[in-house]
């Protein structure tokens, strides 16, 4: 028996891979998020499915669930919101099934940073804009970020900033982003993409601290800053260009 890990997606039920929802449809034991996890998703496990909502569970309580069931002869869907690849804590259940000796995939999902990008209508990578897009967060009560990975020191490139885990120090964010960015930089804030209670704030790098505390968003929020987010003015990629060299067709 597996272990599937599955990208739930940012939230809607429908973002969900069609790959995840059959996986979902034929494990006879689901372990999910509750707080992140609609309802219209678990609806495609099957109807006598055992659901083990892991808000409350320890990473040792959550791993004897993925091996009891194991044991037990039964497929697991393990749901991790947005995409296992991005602050999902897969690695260590990872680690932890490979001792024990219990198989297991991963099926991608939508990550959050790309709900929020759909929500605002634009690409983060933008010819001679911003070709380079940084996922990262802050640290609070957290893991400690390694070094030569704070804000001050990412930001010196100049990148697309894609901020996890952070809109709960908004002003810090600001602070230590202001020096390389400027507060004329575009900033905006998704909170809960693609779900009924989506917010959305534009604005810069001056402004959206104070928006942010205005609309009382302290949690499931993504942080985007750079020039991508307002950019107009800039040149159609090379990939369509009727210059581009390109194989025969048919060929």
């Amino acid at each position: 028996m597996t272990v599937h890990f599955i990208g739930a997606g940012p939230g809607a039920a429908d973002l969900i891979t069609v790959r995840g929802q059959q996986l979902l449809a034929r494990c006879a034991v689901c372990l999910y998020p509750g707080s992140l996890t609609p309802a219209d998703l678990l609806a495609h496990c099957p109807p006598d499915a055992r659901l083990v909502d892991t808000a409350d569970l320890t990473l040792d309580e959550i791993v004897a669930e993925l091996v009891g069931a194991h044991e037990a002869g039964a497929d697991v869907a393990r749901l991790c919101s947005g995409d296992p690849a991005v602050y999902s804590a897969v690695a260590e259940q990872m680690r932890r099934l490979d001792a024990a000796g219990v198989p297991y995939d991963v099926t991608p999902g939508v990550p959050a940073f790309a709900a929020a990008a759909a929500t605002l209508k634009r690409e983060l990578t933008v010819p001679t804009v911003g070709q380079s897009v940084i996922l990262t967060r802050t640290q609070a009560r957290s893991t400690a970020m390694p070094e030569g990975e704070d804000l001050a020191t990412l930001g010196k490139s100049g990148a697309t900033l894609a901020l996890h885990l952070a809109v709960n120090r908004i002003e810090q964010v600001v602070a230590e982003l202001l020096p390389h960015y400027g507060a004329d930089c575009p900033a905006a804030v998704v909170a809960q993409a693609s779900q009924p209670g989506e917010t959305v704030l534009r604005g810069t790098l001056g402004d959206i601290a104070a928006q942010v505390r205005e609309a009382g968003i302290t949690r499931a929020a993504m942080i985007l800053v750079g020039r991508v987010l307002a950019a107009e003015n800039f040149p159609d990629s090379f990939l369509y260009s009727a210059s581009r060299e390109r194989s025969a067709r048919g060929s």
